[in-house]
């Protein structure tokens, strides 16, 4: 089979009905590179390792595939359960040596809302025998070399991808030493790998389910503990179904669900796989026949748990089968965490808008139920272009997530100018459609009809989407493996849920009544509410300047000032008009200055990006010190027995930055962190990072902060609140002391 026709079937694979139900979006990579050494994708690393320091003639050497797959993503067993595809290899070996089969490692139960699939996570060893010829002349060296096709996937998504490996095996006369980097890994798992044992096996149908029974071997007289069958084939039990049974004097026996092969055929041949129990793991071949004797009779068995890798989010649904119920609560989570996200900081320069729109409408009801409508429409319009957008990126491969567009450079920079805008708008300097009459309206609403509204809605949305609020986790991560319509669904109750206070108001005359009538006060109230705007700018202009460096930020402060001269020089050029006067040199002045701001804001994005400093960490410079969040600095520091705190954050992530002022780097946290003994880590996701993005969705978020802290003995850590306060990270740091 050539290798062009296996990723074809792989890619059939990752197109089928019930891989749709886990994975979308293909991005399939193929490297013919054939260098020593590990090769790479964005996905996972793999090599070609010896476990002995050479080989001799007439002796079977062992190799293994190493794999080291980035966090959030998995490869898979030879049964890759109820979707995905087994690695393959394609050999090519000098004349007379010869490779055998993969000796697999028992896998890992990764769960996927209703689906159950097999394969491995983090770092995993392939052993492979490599038949030596007694020809092989001694001094000499074997080049190895093996094609690699892995079917590398996360929770959303599935890429083939091939890698060349090669391997230079010398031969020598003596016993060979273990190869000091990987060979004691290799040993460890062929020892434990599963094999052939004795045990003698029957499987049968009884009523709905199946009855597998195992006894002999090691399974004589011992209590087998939790317990598990894997079998070779697809389709022959259910994956995702428990396993239940009972223990005897002789073995076991497991009561199993059917898949749709043997649902349909029933059991026609004899049944392979692996019994994983607490003894070991073992080969069986289960014939057809009745149950044996001594299976039952002393105690139940205990069900094997999940070894789940899975980085999907533990109540996501599946892409194909998403529940009413799922859906439901995800839409409830979802309007509930916009109607929070209005609280939150990154959204209290929007609320200066609403105020002065709300303002300006107060007693006139129309008026005001045409503004809430139409913010509500500007809000729901943006939301679902930006998720679209989202979804759209995310299909195609792009580990992206919310807030994904404040990690481009060019879109904070013209964000940036466009609060500048607004700001210089609400302080009365330009003027956007009437002319200085219509004292009473708010920034961009001066446009016609409800237009303005609509803006202000869109410019709600651009400016809080960098932010997240409890209860938007399960509803953004659930929607993220959701069939599309859903998604737009959930992501559309978010911005519901932002829209509705707003709304609320503008459709309750009573309310409106309470504020006072318009007057002058109201445009002392617009130049007073243009300071959070300027502030927003500035901040953005931060934001710009940590992702592109201070070159970059330097032609961005020329692009604001342009801009500002611009827009000061259009409202010159309106109060002409507005006294009878042509005004023209103003208008040309101002839009001239105005494409030089474009112009600028072009050359600022296209600065290459600079390096982030060495002390660019957010606690840089604070009582609390940190060190750079990676996976091996977690498994690092877990295996020395130290507790290990995780910030991930972002400059652009005002909750992020908050939390890190007032919670994360007072003297009494780095206190207990001390009295822990606890190594802090911070992930930087400010320039986009897919190494972080997967392990948001790991632990079902699309966006920051999200506060990880692990106890010593355990993988899967404890998620803190997104609102941090200095009594909470002390609190759960000394939960986990001992």
């Amino acid at each position: 089979m050539t290798r062009f026709v296996k990723l074809l079937i792989l890619l059939a694979l990752c197109l089928s009905p019930v891989q749709a139900a886990a994975q979308v979006g293909l991005e399939p990579t193929v490297s013919r590179v054939a260098s020593p050494g590990p090769q790479r994708t964005e996905r996972i690393e793999a090599e070609l390792v010896p476990m002995s320091a050479w080989a001799a003639p007439g002796s079977t050497a062992v190799v293994a595939i190493k794999q080291t797959i980035k966090p959030g993503w998995h490869t898979y067993w030879r049964n890759p359960g109820d979707s995905g595809g087994a690695t393959t290899l394609s050999w090519t070996l000098p004349a007379g040596i010869t490779a055998g089969e993969i000796v697999w490692p028992v896998p890992e139960r990764q769960r996927l809302s209703g689906l159950m699939n097999y394969g491995y996570s983090g770092v995993v060893y392939l052993p492979v025998p490599i038949e030596i010829p007694a020809s092989a002349r001694i001094g000499t060296s074997l080049p190895l070399t093996v094609e690699a096709l892995f079917l590398v996937c996360s929770a959303e998504m599935c890429v083939p991808d091939e890698l060349t490996l090669t391997l230079v095996l010398p031969i020598r006369e003596e016993v060979a030493p273990l190869n000091p980097r990987d060979g004691t890994a290799i040993a460890t798992v062929l020892e434990k790998a599963p094999r052939p044992a004795g045990i003698a096996a029957r499987i049968a149908a009884e009523g709905d389910q199946l009855v597998l029974t195992a006894t002999g071997g090691p399974l004589t007289g011992q209590n087998p503990g939790p317990s598990y069958f894997f079998p070779f084939g697809t389709g022959v039990i259910s994956h995702p179904a428990p396993q239940t049974g009972a223990w005897g004097p002789q073995g076991l026996t497991l009561r199993l669900t059917p898949g749709g092969a043997t649902r349909a055929a029933g059991i026609t041949a004899p049944v392979q796989g692996v019994l994983v129990t607490a003894q070991g793991a073992f080969e069986i071949t289960a014939q057809a026949g009745d149950a044996l004797p001594g299976a039952t009779g002393s105690g139940s068995l205990t069900a094997a748990p999940d070894a789940s890798a899975s980085s999907a989010p533990a109540a996501a649904p599946t892409a194909g089968g998403t529940s009413l119920a799922v859906f439901a609560q995800a839409l409830l989570f979802a309007v509930l965490g916009g109607l929070i996200l209005n609280l939150m900081p990154c959204v209290f320069p929007i609320l200066a808008m609403k105020a002065a729109s709300l303002a300006s409408a107060a007693h006139e009801p129309a008026k005001a139920r045409r503004d809430g409508l139409a913010f509500l429409a500007g809000v729901l319009t943006t939301f679902l272009l930006l998720a679209g957008l989202l979804l759209g990126l995310r299909a195609a491969g792009e580990a992206v997530g919310w807030g994904f567009q404040l990690q481009s450079p060019p879109v904070t920079a013209g964000l940036a100018l466009l609060m500048l805008a607004v700001a210089l708008n609400l302080s009365g300097v330009f003027h956007v459609g009437a002319g200085l009459q219509g004292a009473g309206s708010g920034p961009l609403s001066r446009l016609p009809g409800g237009v303005g509204a609509f803006f202000t809605g869109v410019l709600a949305v651009v400016v809080a989407a960098p932010c997240t609020a409890p209860f938007m986790a399960f509803a953004l991560g659930a929607a993220l493996v959701m069939p599309w319509p859903l998604a737009l669904g959930v992501f559309l109750g978010l911005g519901l849920g932002l829209a509705l206070p707003f709304v609320i108001v503008s459709l309750t005359p009573g309310l409106l009544s309470r504020l006072p009538r318009p007057g002058p006060w109201m445009e002392r109230l617009k130049g007073l509410l243009a300071f959070p705007m300027y502030g927003t700018a500035l901040w953005l202009a931060w934001v710009f300047g940590r992702q592109s460096g201070t070159d970059a930020l330097g032609l961005l402060f020329v692009a604001g000032l342009s801009l500002a001269a611009g827009v000061w020089l259009i409202g010159g050029g309106q109060a002409e008009r507005m006294a009878g006067r042509r005004g023209v040199l103003h208008l040309v002045s101002g839009v001239l200055a105005l494409i030089l701001t474009g112009g600028t804001l072009v050359l600022a994005a296209r600065v290459p990006a600079a390096a982030l400093p060495a002390d660019s960490s957010p606690e840089a410079g604070t009582t609390l010190a940190s060190t750079p969040w990676s996976e091996t600095a977690v498994q690092s520091a877990l295996a020395e027995g130290r507790p290990v705190l995780v910030n991930f954050t972002a400059d652009w992530c005002v909750t992020c930055k908050i939390n890190e002022r007032t919670s994360l780097s007072s003297a009494k946290v780095g206190a207990a962190i001390e009295q822990a003994d606890a190594v802090y880590l911070v992930g930087d996701w400010t320039r986009r990072d897919d190494v972080i993005a997967a392990e948001l969705q790991r632990h079902g978020r699309s966006g920051v902060p999200l506060y990880l802290l692990y106890a010593p003995g355990s993988n899967e850590p404890r998620i803190l609140p997104q609102l941090l306060t200095e009594g909470v990270v002390i609190d759960a740091l000394e939960d986990i002391r001992p």
